[in-house]
């Protein structure tokens, strides 16, 4: 708080005056010891303030934007630069309750710098500067904000500095070499886009995607496809609000719609994401493209139809509104596979952690739903995780699974295939087959401790026989954010995923020794890139199986879209042994926010039979 006497003083010259210090932080900003500060001082020129944990007194500016909930407090801008383009003019003052300021307010705070580090400094994630336990005196009210600077067409090609593994964080800013530097530059500072691309759809938290970069990597729907780990599309911007929706509503927004006008408002470090936001003040309205989903082409005569798709925690529990868009999908969108490997199938009691693993419900559910849809009465076959063992949500038990349509399609039963039980081959050439079917790879291998374990089927076409391998590779929990400190940022996640990758290689290589000639579809969520050293390693660089999503141009190579990156996590790769005549990423989810699952499916049709 204020020493009465200047409070009293201050009162007396007209000034409004409101102390939000915390009362339990034991710190005295008005101490003799504070340093009087700019807000450019406090920034400094690199990610990290060079008055971290130093009391700050006399720190001037114009309050840019004003939020009341989550992590609370305000930011202010001095409208005075230094012309140092590395220093940021603003900084977020936390106050922890709901701030007594307004927009427009004059302020003069004292407090601790601070660093905060989203999700906590072990995360790896970039911190905030913060001025901590404030006192705050509003000076005037109603003044005329900093002109924001406009982010269109401004951002660096290059991302940011390698620093080999190491932290970027005492390194100066370099604002016109790299987009991550260019945007610390600019934290806490009042900045706008004008008339961008969406290339992440609306989510449930009320945040979308945009581009600054409005041509780079652009997909043929709207969006901006990843193509490696060196180029991370240095124009994504994240875009949340801070109008109450009662006064407007966050816009629903598809990928390649157009957040038109200007949306203006503080850059901050997102506490959840772990990148950067505009936090509108003010914010454009969307201008639709009406963006369909895809249909895919019809299956010709002699061709098999085998899909992959992930269900995203499907449970009984789910709305029906959930299965019929499912089903749905797999019906008006897919053209009703013959075959489908489903990922994130949960138990029947969905994520209720009680002991039980069993599915028929799920499945069940899901197999009327297509029939309502107008589809085929699918069978299925599947095998229950041991509990808790399989990774995913607590007590969901999700696992993979097939549909197969029986009045087009066999399956070779053969008992014996259980959570702990290894498949095996017999037999050589045409008369090569599995020991178990349905069964799982290797599944006491450590490679999949806490991961879903491959799912094989032995299937029949035309009196010809297909291996289908369904997948979901170990989630990429625990991996460094692309705007980490730490460049490049650490992939801990691969380690596991390359290592699954090489468990199911043997086997396909084993299969192969048996019959050169087999027919071989390996498919699924490998919660992994088409570039990346475990889906590499799954291919044998090519050599063994072939990843059809390389078969498409690079503008369609996505099923995915995580932080405005349209991306490959899923994919369909198979053997010299089969004929692919269509391979088909089909668009009915990813880029919608309104979605049945965060992945699309996928399929392809394989030439089986000529006639």
């Amino acid at each position: 708080m204020l020493p009465i006497g200047i409070a009293a003083s201050l009162a007396s010259a007209g000034l409004q005056v409101t102390s939000v210090a915390s009362a339990t932080d034991g710190v005295d900003p008005a101490a003799a010891s504070a340093v009087t500060a700019r807000i450019h001082d406090i920034q400094g020129t690199t990610r990290v303030s060079p008055l971290k944990g130093q009391t700050v007194s006399g720190v001037t500016g114009v309050v840019t934007g004003v939020r009341s909930a989550g992590s609370r407090g305000f930011w202010m801008q001095d409208p005075n630069t230094d012309n140092d383009p590395a220093t940021s003019e603003g900084v977020f003052v936390f106050t922890n309750s709901a701030p007594n300021v307004a927009v427009g307010d004059k302020v003069q705070v004292a407090g601790t710098v601070s660093e905060f580090y989203p999700g906590g400094a072990a995360v790896g994630d970039q911190s905030v500067t913060e001025i901590t336990a404030p006192t705050v005196v509003v000076l005037s009210s109603g003044n005329p904000l900093p002109a924001p600077v406009p982010l269109d067409q401004q951002v660096p090609d290059r991302f940011v500095p390698d620093a080999g593994g190491g932290s970027i964080e005492g390194l100066t800013l370099r604002p016109t070499s790299y987009a991550l530097d260019l945007y610390e530059s600019l934290e806490g500072m009042n900045v706008e886009v004008a008339d961008v691309p969406v290339v992440g759809a609306t989510d449930a938290h009320g945040e979308l995607w945009v581009s600054v970069e409005p041509t780079h990597n652009r997909t043929a729907r709207g969006g901006t496809y990843y193509p490696s780990y060196n180029d991370p599309n240095p124009g994504r911007l994240q875009v949340q609000s801070l109008i109450p929706s009662t006064v407007q509503a966050f816009p629903a927004a598809n990928v390649g719609d157009t957040l038109t006008g200007t949306t203006t408002g503080p850059l901050d470090y997102n506490q959840f994401a772990g990148t950067y936001t505009l936090v509108a003040r003010s914010l454009g309205s969307v201008t639709s493209v009406n963006l369909q989903r895809e249909v895919t082409a019809p299956v010709n005569k002699g061709e098999l139809s085998i899909a992959t798709y992930n269900v995203e925690n499907l449970a009984p529990s789910d709305p029906a509104s959930k299965f019929s868009a499912l089903a749905s999908g797999l019906v008006a969108h897919l053209n009703s596979p013959d075959i489908v490997a489903l990922e994130e199938i949960q138990d029947n009691n969905g994520a209720t952690d009680d002991g039980t693993v069993a599915a028929d419900h799920t499945l069940d559910k899901l197999v009327d739903a297509i029939v309502a849809a107008g589809g085929p009465h699918y069978s299925w076959r599947e095998i229950d995780p041991q509990n808790d063992s399989d990774g995913g949500e607590p007590g969901g038990n999700i696992r993979t699974a097939f549909l197969f349509n029986p009045s087009r399609v066999g399956f070779a039963d053969r008992p014996g295939g259980n959570a702990t039980t290894a498949v095996g081959i017999t037999g050589t050439g045409a008369s090569t087959a599995l020991t178990v079917s349905p069964g799982r790879i290797s599944p006491t291998d450590e490679s999949w401790v806490s991961s879903r374990k491959p799912l094989v089927g032995e299937f029949t076409f035309l009196g010809k026989k297909i291996f289908v391998i369904a997948n979901h590779f170990n989630s990429k929990g625990g991996d460094q954010s692309l705007t980490s400190r730490f460049q490049p940022p650490a992939r801990t996640s691969e380690v596991q995923r390359v290592r699954q990758a090489g468990v199911e290689h043997a086997f396909v290589e084993q299969l192969l020794a048996a019959d050169p000639a087999a027919r071989i579809v390996a498919l699924g969520d490998l919660n992994d890139y088409q570039f990346s050293p475990a889906v590499k390693t799954l291919s044998g660089q090519g050599g063994t199986l072939k990843d059809l999503v390389n078969t498409l141009p690079a503008q369609e190579r996505y099923s995915y879209v995580f932080q405005g990156n349209s991306q490959v996590l899923d994919h369909i790769l198979v053997s010299p042994g089969v004929a692919s005549v269509n391979y088909d990423v089909v668009h009915i989810n990813a880029e919608f926010a309104a979605q049945a699952s965060d992945h699309d499916p996928q399929m392809v049709r394989v030439r089986v039979a000529t006639s």
